[in-house]
């Protein structure tokens, strides 16, 4: 049998590959790097386990959370008693 078999067995535990990342991982790892505090074994670990559509996804989305509370915050300091 040869790995596109579709007959094959799954791969042992060892050589299951790299796990997907979760929502919270992706959230966490685009927070961090916002603030420039993530650590190399962390990065290289996402790397492999987070897609770059769901990095984009992400950073677009605490970008635009990031300017909507600058802009509340502003708005509210300089408001008009």
């Amino acid at each position: 049998m040869n790995s596109s078999d579709p007959h094959a067995p799954p791969p042992p535990d060892g050589d299951a590959g790299p796990r997907h990342a979760g929502f919270l991982q992706v959230l966490g790892a685009v927070f961090s790097s916002f603030f420039g505090i993530r650590r190399k074994a962390a990065g290289e670990r996402d790397m492999v386990s987070i897609k770059p559509l769901h990095v984009i996804v992400a950073g677009v989305l605490g970008a635009a959370f990031l300017v909507a509370t600058l802009v509340l915050l502003v708005s509210y300091i300089t408001r008009k008693g």
